[in-house]
Formats: structure tokens, sequence, C-alpha cells
């Protein structure tokens, strides 16, 4: 008996148990409805909506109606105007703003994560996307006094900010200050349009306004950082410098795409870290010719080694016309060592974001070398001039260079490199089969572009993986300007063949005076050209 009624009460007790949670569950799924009918509801509000809501005065700190959008767009005019100024295209005589004001449509953060950083502060990057609706007129005046009032409309723009609260502090809010910037433009969209016209009816203005706009933005990008000092003290340390130096040979490309139809193309390269207009070089254009040789040296501003790019971007020089676009590549400097020289290929790309493209556009051999702005670093760069100067004969010079009765003419300096080059052609691996019964018979031919100098290796008979072992002298004249060039040929009765070249410039071999290795002979499969390089060195200084 006790067991029968032990057991019925466990069983009711089990059974109320169940049904209370459920009840529970289901109270509990019709309060997160409601909840979500008031947020979604509280999204379609309006402003007259708000309004209603709020008494007239006073609202909110966070309430923001159109009429008191006014000192937000002050301040972004006095911001903005500055740098569209800077950026002003040379057909116009005037820009600025007639009408700002920011519209209905609030951006929304997708995305928050923060960065690791230094130990003193927090890094915090905040994805941003704004279909917006603003009122943005601008008053462009031309050269030829012409006025024209454009609207900017349909603006789409996401992008990754970045804010850093440096340094921290003990104090309440326990940073001393922030600092903002654009990390990263993943797209920007907007259209033109000429007030009761088209835009596109002037020559020249909407590419030149467009141009204008995409700079202003660049300007705001990281590594520029804006600095809002919160407690009292001195932040310059924040503020955007240089902290390195990237040395740029442009020496050749292969295989680029043909973009006439009568002859070849006449390929020229740009060469940037910030795409702004006075930080883009350019390169002399090659006429008629889908494997240039270049020769030629940039020189970069570092700002962050961490996150910025080399990128390079090849055109076809149409003369009067617009050139035309073959591909473009990019490096991170990050794979860059510094005081190390870097000899890339980079293949040639439609674009840098999509690279869905498969078509072969070409490659472009690089040599870079990065060199950190620091005074107690141990490297050098041989393009300093005092680049071979020691420590006493650095001070002497420093001291000559601070008398004011010596410094009268501050004309540029170019660095001369004057030396003897070593090269030990040791043996070469992989050769193309040239002959009838599957061998060739190499030998190599080393030039001095610049000097015109010329030597060879003898002929090595029925094989494949030659061994020479011949050393070869070169007086350098300009070693920093200097290429290299070695050609491997299989010699024939009546002739001789070409199966490949190496092409380097002589950077490396100035800056560690001795080194062997083994590089890839280009034009074939797999062939390897095994080398050792001597410099001694003679450097002088010319004014």
């Amino acid at each position: 008996m006790g067991f029968f009624v032990g057991y019925v009460l466990g069983f009711a007790l089990g059974m109320g148990l169940i049904v209370g949670f459920a009840r529970f569950q289901n109270i509990r799924s019709k309060h997160r409805t409601d909840l979500a009918q008031v947020i979604a509801a509280f999204a379609r509000m309006t402003l007259q909506d708000l309004r209603k809501l709020f008494p007239d005065q006073p609202y909110p700190a966070w309430v923001v109606f159109s009429e008191k959008q006014k000192a937000a767009s002050d301040i972004i005019r006095n911001a903005v105007e500055p740098i569209l100024e800077q950026y002003r295209s040379s057909i116009m005589s005037s820009l600025k703003f007639s009408k700002l004001t920011l519209g209905t449509v609030a951006p929304q953060f997708t995305g928050v994560s923060i960065i690791e950083g230094d130990s003193d502060e927090i890094i915090m990057e905040l994805e941003l996307q704004w279909d917006g609706n603003p009122n943005i007129v601008l008053d462009i005046k031309t050269r030829v006094g012409v006025p024209l009032p454009i609207q900017v409309k349909n603006i789409g723009f996401t992008g990754v900010f970045r804010l850093i609260f440096k340094p921290l502090v003990d104090e309440f809010p326990c940073f001393g200050a922030i600092c903002y910037s654009l990390r990263q433009k993943k797209s920007l969209d907007f259209t033109l349009k000429v007030v009761g016209g088209d835009v596109s009816s002037i020559p020249g203005i909407s590419d030149a306004l467009e141009e204008t706009i995409r700079n202003a933005v660049e300007d705001f990008t990281w590594p520029v950082r804006q600095i809002i000092p919160i407690l009292p003290g001195d932040y310059s340390y924040l503020e955007l410098k240089p902290v390195g130096t990237l040395e740029v040979k442009l020496i050749e490309a292969k295989a680029l795409t043909n973009k006439d139809i009568i002859g070849k193309s006449d390929p020229f390269v740009e060469l940037f870290i910030r795409p702004l207009r006075h930080r883009i070089q350019t390169s002399k254009t090659i006429n008629n010719q889908t494997n240039p040789i270049w020769n030629e040296h940039f020189e970069f501003v570092v700002e962050d080694f961490s996150t910025q790019h080399l990128t390079i971007r090849v055109y076809d020089n149409e003369g009067i016309q617009t050139s035309e676009f073959i591909g473009c590549a990019q490096l991170p400097l990050t794979e860059l060592e510094p005081g190390k020289v870097k000899d890339v290929w980079l293949k040639l790309v439609k674009d840098l974001d999509i690279q869905r493209d498969q078509k072969k556009r070409g490659q472009v051999h690089l040599e870079i070398l990065y060199y950190p702005l620091n005074g107690e670093s141990e490297l050098y760069n041989p393009f300093d001039p005092d680049f071979r100067l020691t420590l006493v004969e650095k001070a002497f010079k420093h001291a000559n260079d601070t008398d004011p009765s010596k410094s009268a003419s501050p004309m540029k300096r170019d660095v001369i490199i004057r030396g003897v080059l070593s090269v030990t052609v040791i043996s070469a691996e992989n050769l193309p089969a040239t002959d009838l019964f599957g061998k060739s018979d190499p030998f190599v031919e080393l030039t001095m572009k610049k000097s015109d100098q010329k030597n060879k290796t003898r002929v090595v008979t029925d094989t494949l993986n030659p061994e020479w072992n011949q050393t070869f002298e070169f007086v350098v004249e300009d070693g920093l300007h200097e290429l290299l060039i070695l050609e491997v040929y299989d010699h024939d009765t009546f002739g001789k063949e070409k199966m490949g070249r190496c092409i380097m410039t002589l950077t490396r071999a100035i800056l560690e005076q001795e080194f062997r290795d083994s590089f890839p002979i280009d034009g074939t499969e797999s062939g390897r050209l095994n080398l050792r390089l001597k410099w001694t060195p003679q450097t002088i200084i010319r004014d």
C-alpha cells in the first residue's frame, strides 16, 4: 500500500514539474516575441514618431533632428574642404561645399574586433556600412570661370574604422588620448550630377572630381590618424611619422599582355605605397616591347611596416589617349626582412580584391630593400650617402653640415659606388635539351648592361648539368645603377640557340660583399645557375 501511494505521489509530482516547465517556456517564448515586436516597431520609427514621443524641449543629447545637424555638418565641412582643396584638379579653380547635410539614414556597425597591440594601448576596429541619403552639393568653378553646382548622391560606403586608446593610465577614463582612422576602405560608390544638367556633358570634370574625392578619402586612411587628447599631456609621439624607407629596383617584366593591334605594347609602371597623387612614382615607357627592361630605382617613405603594401600597376602608353591597363600586383611589407635584399617576380592580376580572372597578364621583376629609420639600427642602406662612413666620420660630417657657412647650397647628392665585381660561374642544373640526342652544349655570356662590358665561359659539350668554375672581373663605375645579365646558350656549329637568362642588380653584392647562391634561369622550366659574387668597393659622393 505504501509503495502504491509513493508511486502515485511521484508520478503526480513529475507531471506537475513537466507542466510547469512547459508553461514557463511558453511564457518565455511569448515574452521574447513581444520584445522582438517592440524592437521592430522602434526600428520603423521615423523622425515624426520621435517628435510625438518626446516633448519639444529639451531633447536628450543623443536625439538629433535634421535642423540640429548644422553643427555636425559645419565640423565635417571645415575638416574636409581643406583636403578637397589640396587634391583639387588643375582644371578647377575652386571647390567648396554649398550644401552638406547627412540625411536620415544612420550608419550601421556590422562588426567589432579587438586587435592585439602594445601593453599600453587598446586597439578596436569597427566595421561600418552606410548607404546614406545625404544632401551634398559642391560649388565648382572651372579655370575658364564657369560655375558648376554638382550634387554627390547615391553614396554607398563600407569600411573598417580603427580606434586606439593610448596611453593607458590609472586616472579616469583610464586612457590619455584617442586615435581614430579609416583602417580599410572596402568599397566607395557614388554618383555625380550637375544640378539641372548632366556632368558627362562637360569633358574631364567628372573624372577630375571623382579622383579628387577618392584622394581625399585616401588621406583619411590608415596610417594617417587623427588624435583627440582626453587627459592633459604631450601626445606628439602618436602622430604619423616615417618609420623606414623602401628602396625598389624595377628591373624587368616578361610576357606582358599585348594591347596593341599593330606592333607591341608600350609599357610603363606606376608604383606606390599610398595611392596619392604626389606619392605615386612612374617609370619610363619602353616602346614596342612585351619583355621590357627598365632598371630604374625608386624610394618610398614607410609609415607603418606592419600594414602597408607596395602596389604596382602596369599600363600600355597610348600617347594622347588614356593609357590602357595591363595588370597590377601587390607585396605586403611584412614579407620583407629589414636590411635584406628581396628579389621577387610578381604575377599581374586584373583586380587585387577579386582575383577571379585567370588570364595571364605577365610578371614583373623587382628587387626590394627595406631600411628602418632607427638611429640605433646596425643595418646599412647602400642608397644612403653615409652608407660607408664610420661613426667618427658621421659625427664629423654632421658637424660640417650644421655649419651655416658650409650649407648655403643644399644640392641633392647622388651616391656613386665604384668597385670591382668578381663573378664566378660555377655550374648550371636542369638545362633544357636542345640537341637531337637529348643533350646540349651550353655556355654563358655575361654582360654589364650600363657599361656594355662582356665576357663568356667556355663551351661544355653533351650535358644538361655543366660545370665551368670560371671567374670574371668587371670594373663598375656606378654599382647601384648597373645590371648584370647572364644569358645561357647552346653552342651549335653554325651559331647559338638561347636557352634563358638571369638578370640581377648589384645591391646584394654591395651589401654582403661576397655570397654564393643559385638563381632560376628565366625561359627554362627548372634550370638554375650557380654563382659566386664578390664586391670590392670604392665609394664616392658626387655633388
